[in-house]
């Protein structure tokens, strides 16, 4: 009677649960699917339609935007410096950012409140702010240059703003600290008696983080990986800004799209955005999954 006791007041308290939880989930469902889903749905709609002579959207079911988008290689040229870039940002964040969670993450220093701080301080500045910092950085005038030429390593001011590398470290500011935060509070879930055991076998700090941190920590890598590489995909304000008219990345491009008008277009082009991010995100989640199980 004892052992069946708990069997039989199981299913009685299942509903109220389900409820409670149906209560406390409901408002953040509706809201997501209100403010997201909804407005995505709508529009992948409008990319099937088509625009008029007079920029009027004629309500259709065409795949043109898309074979437009693949068939013209300016777009697709778009779509790879994109993927480079949030490529290349991402894992120069990564390099960058993993000493530092690690020393964030093992430091028993009073101050460490106050250097995690400094990490977060960055995030309280817009990314427009934090752009025009780095324009006046990079400027043919700008401090990087006069210092230059002031001290004779260079003649004359070089091209760094609106070009690629100025792009990429524009992006790498902002996100380095989501990259650091992720991995530092994954490694300090990490037990330290683990890397001290390691050393007491006779493995050196390489072989210790190869063999022992980088797997431990590995859901932290990939979700700051996943995270840093969503945010270079989508982009905007950097871009703009510090990559100039001449320099296109996925974001921009969608923007003028709907600028112009030509909500058709544009919506294709935030699709085929979004549907490269999720298959990458996606396939690079599984590839190192399969790795690190075996």
């Amino acid at each position: 009677m004892a052992a069946t006791a708990p069997a039989r007041f199981q299913p009685d308290q299942a509903p109220g649960s389900l409820l409670s939880a149906t209560v406390l989930v409901g408002p953040a469902t509706v809201f997501v699917a209100a403010g997201l889903l909804l407005p995505l749905a709508i529009l992948f709609r409008y990319s099937f339609n088509t625009i008029g002579p007079r920029r009027i959207m004629l309500e259709t079911f065409s795949l043109d935007n898309y074979v437009k988008f693949f068939a013209d290689s300016y777009y697709t040229g778009v779509l790879w410096t994109t993927l480079r870039v949030a490529a290349l940002c991402t894992v120069v964040c990564l390099a960058m950012g993993l000493p530092l969670a690690y020393v964030l993450a093992r430091t028993r220093s009073r101050f460490k409140n106050v250097l995690i701080m400094l990490v977060v301080l960055p995030l309280f500045v817009g990314n427009a702010v934090r752009a025009a910092g780095w324009m006046t950085l990079f400027g043919s005038k700008g401090f990087l240059n006069v210092t230059l030429m002031q001290f004779g390593v260079v003649s004359g001011p070089l091209q760094i703003m609106y070009t690629e590398s100025a792009v990429v470290a524009g992006i790498i500011a902002i996100n380095l600290p989501y990259m650091v935060l992720t991995l530092q509070s994954v490694i300090e879930g990490i037990n330290r008696n683990v890397e001290e055991a390691a050393f007491s076998l006779g493995a050196g700090p390489v072989a210790m983080f190869r063999r022992v941190l980088l797997p431990l920590s590995l859901p932290g890598i990939l979700a700051g990986s996943i995270l840093t590489f969503i945010l270079g995909m989508n982009a905007y304000a950097t871009p703009v800004l510090l990559g100039g008219p001449k320099f296109k990345m996925m974001g921009p491009l969608v923007y003028g799209q709907f600028q112009l008008n030509n909500w058709p277009f544009g919506a294709s082009v935030a699709f085929v955005l979004m549907a490269a991010t999720l298959a990458l995100t996606a396939t690079a989640n599984i590839l190192v999954q399969r790795r690190y199980r075996r």
